[in-house]
């Protein structure tokens, strides 16, 4: 060590052995210029500067400032290392005190980390997993003791001083016994109550509490209102003060008549038949219109249908409300029967496609003039029972239409408590207003100028109010003129599938159709449904034949009518011979049965209009059927 000293310098030697050296300072140049001359640090200075991160070694300074420096006499050295340890002290406060900022290392730190693959290092400072927890070290906290209800006990510097989650669900109690399944609520019955301060949702049309007004105004079913004339509803119209009524038409005019009315401040109701539609929603069609879409039918909501079950074909009936802000209907606003039931009824009752099916046991006796010699035959020959399945197989011009007037009448005055419904597909409208004029019935009808999408629509409103009223044990009759023309229909709006039948009959295009026609039946301890329907034939096309061959033994009974009888004039123009009844001991007396096979024999290989000639004959001579029957004898023509 001597030896070093010796050589070195005068000024050199001096500094190094009156006090070590200084070291690297870090951070930043400090602003005030001292001297390049090494300085010693306080043990303070360098307690702070050991806790800083590693800083590298600023830049090369250039060769003329890098020269040995000249030694200064020792009290300039002290004051200079006194001026030093303040600004250093000063610039560490600065630095402390400052945000951490990004440095040259750490980006190299993340770039070499992002090119390894490996997720870069966290910035700032470190993340706590529990904020509840107070700023003790972990090895100088006490566990927390468990209460006796599980839960544990706050921490005395926590932030949120007692704070306990459960205290804030009164309808919950502390879960005992967890052993990995929630044990039941006790209060909790599998329905969500409804939520207090949930303010945002507007209530339900059935939920919705109506201001509660004096009603001045009389109270208006709409119902009624689609039966009154035009007349009538002009005259109700001018005592509310409605203008400009010559220029309304009926449908508009009933919309105007109950908006007036409700400003009156007026109770309004309504009913309908219910047609679902594939979005959820439904709406109240009105027979009177044949259930044709229109501006005065009743809205239902999705939540309604689905609270009270409804299927399309449910008589509905309640209060109803006029259209709101950007509505176009008018609501049903309260529920108050479903098929002249009460509503909590509704969902006890079996499905249609759920009943049992059975052949027909009740016999609908046609007979009731004796000069009606139509309904006589017919009751002979083919007889009708409740949940039959017949066809009336007609060439054109031999009096079906008629025929259907006439089993309809003999319905009607026999069998009153049978509901009767007359559906008439692809008709003549004159003769739609014949029919609605001659059967005390409801008919319904879909004329030959009605697109397809009419046809399809109005039968299905139909058969489906049938099965609805067979759920609730009710006789229901329908009386079809043409199957036929309903099957074109269905054809026409069958997608194409590529399998085509003979005549261009879709190969998919029946299933609808037979469906339709397939309803009909007697059900076991429940009510019944008689459908009757027309099938043409011999029309020159070769699309109807195809459809009466699907349709031929579908049903369990056929009329025959005949074209020869017909264009001899001879009514009703039936075919004995080809007409008849399955299982026809079931609705015959056994007596009444060997009379008939006994008639049957006697025109068996007779000509069918002789054989009806005949038969017209020996009915005009009696008054009842009965009296024709005693008088066949075995062996006698």
């Amino acid at each position: 060590m001597d030896e070093i000293t010796e050589l070195l310098p005068a000024g050199e030697a001096g500094s190094e052995t009156s006090q070590p050296a200084a070291p690297k300072r870090r951070g930043r140049k400090p602003k005030a210029k001292t001297a390049p001359a090494e300085k010693s640090e306080t043990e303070s200075a360098e307690k702070l500067t050991a806790d800083l991160p590693f800083i590298p070694e600023p830049e090369a300074v250039p060769a003329a400032a890098a020269a040995e420096p000249v030694a200064a006499p020792a009290d300039q050295q002290a004051e200079v290392a006194a001026t030093s340890d303040a600004v250093m002290r000063e610039l560490l406060l600065e630095e402390l005190s400052e945000p951490a900022r990004e440095t040259p290392v750490r980006k190299r730190q993340e770039n070499s980390a992002e090119e390894n693959g490996q997720a870069a290092p966290r910035r700032g400072r470190p993340r706590r997993e529990n904020n509840n927890r107070d700023n003790n070290n972990r090895e100088n906290r006490q566990p927390r003791e468990f209460q006796e209800n599980g839960n544990r006990e706050p921490r005395e510097n926590n932030k949120r001083e007692n704070y306990n989650k459960r205290e804030n669900y009164n309808n919950r109690e502390p879960r005992e016994n967890y052993n990995g399944n929630r044990e039941p609520r006790e209060n909790y019955n599998g329905n969500r109550e409804p939520r207090e301060n949930y303010n945002n949702r507007e209530p339900r049309d059935e939920q919705r509490e109506e201001p509660q007004r004096d009603h001045i105004g009389p109270s208006l079913n709409i119902s009624e209102l689609q039966e009154k004339s035009m007349q009538e509803l002009a005259v109700m119209g001018a005592e509310l003060g409605i203008e400009g009524i010559g220029a309304l038409d009926k449908s508009t005019l009933v919309c105007e008549i109950l908006r007036a009315n409700a400003e009156k401040c007026g109770q309004m109701f309504g009913s309908g038949y219910l047609e679902v539609l594939p979005d959820g929603f439904g709406f109240l069609r009105s027979p009177s219109y044949s259930y044709l879409p229109c501006s005065e039918d009743i809205y239902l909501s999705p939540s309604q249908i689905k609270r009270f079950a409804l299927k399309t074909g449910d008589f509905i009936a309640g209060q109803i409300r006029t259209p709101r802000e950007k509505e176009r209907f008018f609501a049903m606003l309260k529920v108050e029967s479903i098929n002249n039931d009460s509503p909590e009824r509704k969902k006890e009752i079996i499905p249609f496609n759920s009943l049992v099916p059975y052949f027909p046991t009740q016999r609908l006796v046609l007979e009731r003039d004796p000069a009606d010699y139509s309904t006589r035959i017919v009751d002979l020959v083919t007889p009708i029972g409740k949940g039959q399945r017949g066809l009336i197989v007609a060439p054109p011009r031999t009096g079906k239409t008629v025929l259907l007037q006439k089993i309809a009448n003999s319905i009607r005055a026999n069998n009153p408590e049978v509901k009767l419904i007359i559906l008439l597909i692809d008709e003549r409208p004159e003769e739609v207003t014949d029919m609605m004029r001659s059967v005390d019935a409801e008919v319904v009808s879909s004329t030959f100028d009605e697109p397809p999408e009419r046809h399809v629509q109005v039968a299905e409103m139909v058969i489906e109010k049938a099965k609805r009223m067979v759920e609730y044990k009710q006789d229901v009759v329908i009386l079809l003129d043409s199957i036929t023309r309903l099957a074109r229909a269905y054809n026409t709006l069958q997608p194409h599938s590529g399998k085509i039948l003979t005549g261009g009959v879709d190969a998919t295009a029946l299933h609808k159709p037979k469906r339709f026609f397939g309803a009909a039946r007697n059900i076991e301890n429940h009510g019944s449904l008689t459908i009757i329907a027309t099938a043409l034939v011999e029309t020159g096309s070769r699309m109807d034949d195809v459809i009466f061959e699907e349709f031929k033994g579908t049903g369990n009974m056929e009329l025959h009518l005949d074209r020869n009888v017909s264009d001899r004039r001879i009514y009703p123009a039936i075919n004995v011979e080809k007409s008849g009844t399955r299982k026809e001991e079931l609705l015959l007396h056994p007596d009444e049965l060997n009379k008939v096979w006994i008639l049957r024999k006697a025109i068996n290989g007779v000509p069918p209009a002789e054989a009806m000639e005949l038969l017209l004959g020996r009915l005009k001579k009696v008054k009842t059927n009965i009296e024709f029957l005693l008088t066949l004898q075995p062996g006698n023509n």
